[in-house]
């Protein structure tokens, strides 16, 4: 579409080549009216009157269990001096309660392995599954 021109350089007959810009304006316009408009429409709440109750949830701490082995062989229940027996019949004890205890095992570096492994197989059989090994962290050389 040709538009007349007040400049003598320009031919008479050239078409215009600058995008009128008003025409997409408009559509623009149009179409942020109509998401303004139907916008609130899309939300799909459904409103209820739900009940309302005031008690907390009950978090069942497990409880935390020491069994030190010391260089001898020794073996401490929470700082009580135990018996192998004794102590297999403790993690037998606890090993029915719910929520299970969690073992903290605390061996001696220098105990000899069957005696940290005869523990260990004692809590497995009364079916402790949360059994974890306290170390203390290794000096750095600087």
């Amino acid at each position: 579409m040709a538009f007349a021109s007040f400049d003598k350089n320009r031919s008479a007959g050239a078409p215009l080549s600058e995008i009128n810009m008003v025409p997409l304006i408009d559509v623009m316009l149009v179409l942020l009216v109509i998401f303004i408009v139907t916008a609130p429409l899309l939300t799909h709440a459904v409103k209820l009157e739900l009940p309302r109750a005031s008690s907390q949830p009950e978090q069942a701490q497990a409880e935390r269990i020491e069994l030190a082995i010391d260089a001898s062989g020794t073996r401490y229940w929470n700082g009580e001096r135990v018996s192998r027996e004794q102590a297999a019949e403790r993690l037998a004890a606890e090993g029915r309660r719910a929520p299970q205890p969690e073992i903290h095992v605390r061996a001696d570096h220098t105990v000899a392995y069957g005696r940290v492994a005869e523990t260990l197989a004692d809590a497995a059989r009364a079916g402790l599954t949360k059994v974890g090994f306290v170390t203390e962290p290794e000096a750095r050389a600087r």
